[in-house]
């Protein structure tokens, strides 16, 4: 095999690759392989010969025929050359394990794949049929069978037909890499050729065109091409190229597609107009045509084309490392992933507590915040009001009223006050226990490592959420057992130095006569209200200390401790359950590793098949 068919049947292997993987178009921002390699583009007007073109070149009789519009989906034909003597064979990408050696029934296959996707409709469908076929005597090359141009919807076909195929036709051939093989009937003025039109409004300056004429022999008699074939009507940077189709007659009689080369070669060779021209017309000579131009295409893009391999090999190895490397078989192998996973987890947590991440200023926030206002709210104005402190007080005197100070009195209302802080208290643990909730969550999603194993992050949730539960009831009683100390025993400091402070009021005579007055009562409330208003600052210091010590402290330091526990004493088939890994991320992996080795292979070939050069 030569250098030129090496690249070509190269270029054909990857293409029909990235076709198997999906790899070729898209929404993608970068451009896919498939994109950069060069294909030819078939485009012309219905019952413009496009088939029999394509038959010619491929020395086969395997198109669907008949009236209107025929071929309803692009049709990606890749023609692979095989040593002399094998057996010719065809193989369809949606029956792959399938190989057709009668052509019959590759037509067949054609019309069936197509009436699948649009029904035995006169419908059209972007997507495409992919067929490869395999013979001696082709050559290696890829054509692109689109539908035929039109210029009116006929009977079952919406009014936007015309425009429909315009538009699919132009998504192939105006890409800068698309070879543009423009058919036109020679029994038509080329002025009007749907082809030729199109193919001047993407490619103005025709060097991506080549121009072919079919039905030369069905021209009026007296009258030649030779205006059009030597480029004189219109003019590319290309050579035009004359076609002797089949006639229908032969077509009817199953003629062999060698003898109608031959009689195509004779015709060219005989005749008075075209015999000068005979050694650059005919289908033989365009498949070579495209071939050569095919393959110096190719070789002027190989610095482009291999630096777009290079690119996609290191965001797919990247993308690899994203998407992590398959998981070990044996149990020490798959404790030491998980622990390693926990551990990426808890850095992670770690980091949203310490700042280096969002989130745990969240639980400044309660204490800056929430404490501080719910501790105002409590309602301390009607528990101290006038009327209760009389009720409290009287009823803790009983049926002896108090001779000095109203000392039970005072104890029951302070009691009674200190009670209230209960709320703020649990209310700070639980508010707390949500924002490490919230930061398990957020942590969790943000461990790349662990978006493989939707089963292992549930574990490691449940864990932590068991922990935080944990932490949350010791933080619970720790705090409730701050309010209640404070309840046990009073500071004795503060009431001593009240009787002072009436005594520098004046005369203590008058103070022991207004003892059961409204002012008395009010004073008590005052006093009552000063101490708990000393026990409310006290609290809003001590409560952060013990939430932070009992939940925060514990969170970062022991979080996933009984999981580490339970997790060493699994055996190996619950280590792999916890690894197990969601469907569509192994999926997912398989792909891209097979698109990496299908684009590292590529590059090697290219290198080898350039340097041989």
């Amino acid at each position: 095999m030569t250098t030129m068919e090496s690249l070509i049947g190269l270029v054909n292997r990857i293409q029909r690759a990235c076709t198997v993987l999906g790899d070729h178009g898209g929404d993608n921002a970068l451009p896919t392989l498939w994109e950069a390699l060069p294909s030819v583009a078939v485009v012309g007007g219905q019952s413009s010969g496009k088939s029999s073109v394509l038959e010619s070149i491929v020395g086969r009789d395997f198109l669907p025929r008949g009236s209107g519009i025929v071929t309803r989906r692009p049709l990606v034909l890749q023609l692979h050359k095989t040593e002399e003597g094998q057996v010719e064979y065809a193989e369809f990408l949606h029956l792959p394990k399938r190989r057709f050696t009668d052509f019959s029934m590759v037509r067949k296959e054609i019309q069936d794949e197509t009436d699948r996707m649009t029904g035995k409709t006169k419908q059209i469908s972007p997507v495409p049929i992919h067929l490869s076929i395999y013979s001696p005597n082709v050559v290696n090359l890829t054509l692109i069978d689109l539908p035929g141009l039109t210029k009116v919807a006929v009977e079952g076909q919406p009014e936007s037909i015309v425009q429909d195929i315009e538009n699919m036709v132009r998504s192939y051939v105006e890409k800068p890499n698309s070879i543009i093989l423009a058919i036109s009937p020679a029994n038509q003025d080329i002025a009007t050729s749907d082809a030729i039109k199109l193919a001047r409004e993407v490619d103005p300056s025709g060097d991506r065109t080549f121009g072919v004429l079919t039905k030369l022999d069905l021209m009026d008699k007296g009258t030649n091409a030779l205006d059009v074939l030597e480029g004189r009507s219109y003019r590319l940077q290309q050579p035009w190229v004359g076609i002797v189709n089949r006639s229908q007659a032969d077509i009817n009689k199953n003629v062999d597609m060698i003898v109608a080369r031959r009689k195509e070669r004779e015709y060219f060779a005989s005749s008075p107009d075209y015999s000068h021209l005979a050694s650059k017309m005919g289908s033989e000579y365009l498949a070579k045509l495209l071939s050569r131009h095919l393959e110096s295409v190719i070789r002027a893009r190989i610095p482009s084309i291999t630096s777009l391999i290079n690119k996609t090999i290191d965001e797919l190895e990247s993308e690899m490392d994203h998407l992590g490397r398959p998981i070990a078989v044996d149990a020490g192998a798959q404790l030491y992933t998980i622990l390693e996973l926990c551990r990426a987890f808890d850095r992670i947590f770690k980091e949203h507590l310490d700042g280096g991440r969002p989130g745990g200023d969240r639980i400044y926030g309660v204490f800056d915040n929430q404490l501080p206002a719910a501790l105002r709210k409590l309602p301390f104005d009607r528990h101290l009001s006038l009327q209760n402190v009389k009720k409290v007080v009287s009823e803790a005197d009983g049926y002896q009223p108090h001779l000095i100070a109203p000392e039970q009195g005072y104890r029951r209302l302070i009691e009674g006050a200190l009670n209230y802080f209960r709320g703020p208290a649990e209310a700070s643990v639980d508010a707390v226990h949500f924002v490490l909730k919230e930061l398990v969550r957020k942590s969790i999603g943000e461990t790349q490592e662990l978006k493989r194993f939707p089963t292992l992050q549930a574990e490691i949730a449940h864990a932590a959420n068991e922990a935080l539960e944990r932490f949350r009831d010791e933080s619970k009683k720790t705090t409730i057992r701050l309010v209640d100390m404070e309840a046990s025993y009073l500071t004795v400091d503060f009431f001593r130095k009240l009787p002072q402070e009436v005594e520098k009021g004046g005369n203590p005579a008058a103070s022991t006569m207004d003892r059961y007055t409204e002012g008395h009562f009010r004073r008590i409330g005052s006093n009552v209200s000063s101490y708990v208003n000393m026990v409310s600052e006290t609290l809003r210091h001590s409560i952060p200390k013990a939430v932070v010590h009992c939940q925060v402290r514990e969170a970062k330091r022991s979080l996933l401790d009984y999981f580490y526990a339970q997790v060493g004493k699994k055996e190996g088939k619950q280590l792999s359950q916890l690894l197990d890994e969601d469907p569509a991320l192994m999926e997912r992996r398989q792909q891209c590793g097979k698109r990496l080795e299908l684009y590292k292979s590529a590059r090697d070939e290219i290198d080898s098949v350039s340097w041989a050069r």
